[in-house]
């Protein structure tokens, strides 16, 4: 009897910590104007970036995936503090901003996972998500692009991939974006 009460205690902490983990932050306004300096006392460029609804190609991927990819790529890049503004798709207040990168996410690869498969056993049922991000300018010239994943292998409900993304292309644009100038660099296509 105290087996059954142990084991179902544990069961419970660890579905209470899965519902914690996979809960989106809080919701924060866009942040303030941040000057980075190059080290010379003068302020650097500092540039904006809009943020487009994610390309799911022809995928079977589901809308809510979607979506939820789109809002933690936001809030992961307000977190940079990397750009002046995070725009949303179609505001139309990034028009008069002259410093605007933007923001294309491709789904390239996407495995479905199941939370009762990764309850279950630690070797299967992983949800994967492989994107590729372009930042462009608004003429067009890809100024940064590289190839990501996003994946949830352990607790956590499916859609916490699409978080552990959003992290992952917020750091790699801010680990290899800026040379330290304020001016965008070329990057070549990398994996992460």
């Amino acid at each position: 009897m105290k087996t059954n009460k142990c084991n179902l205690s544990i069961a419970c902490a660890i579905g209470l910590v899965a519902i914690i983990l996979a809960l989106p932050g809080p919701l924060r306004a866009q942040t303030p104007s941040v000057k980075p300096s190059d080290g010379s006392g003068k302020s650097a460029t500092q540039w904006s970036v809009q943020v487009d609804q994610v390309d799911s190609r022809n995928l079977d991927l589901a809308y809510s995936f979607q979506i939820a990819i789109y809002e933690n790529l936001v809030e992961e890049l307000k977190k940079t503090n990397q750009f002046q503004q995070v725009f949303r798709d179609g505001d139309l207040k990034a028009g008069e901003v002259p410093n605007l990168l933007l923001l294309k996410t491709t789904v390239e690869k996407y495995t479905p996972g199941g939370e009762t498969q990764r309850a279950v056993t630690t070797i299967s049922g992983a949800t994967k998500l492989t994107v590729r991000s372009q930042l462009l300018t608004r003429e067009g010239k890809v100024v940064f692009e590289d190839t990501v994943n996003g994946d949830v292998r352990f607790f956590g409900s499916n859609l916490r991939a699409t978080h552990n993304l959003a992290r992952n292309i917020a750091k790699t644009i801010k680990q290899s974006y800026f040379s330290g100038s304020g001016q965008p660099t070329a990057i070549l296509t990398g994996q992460l």
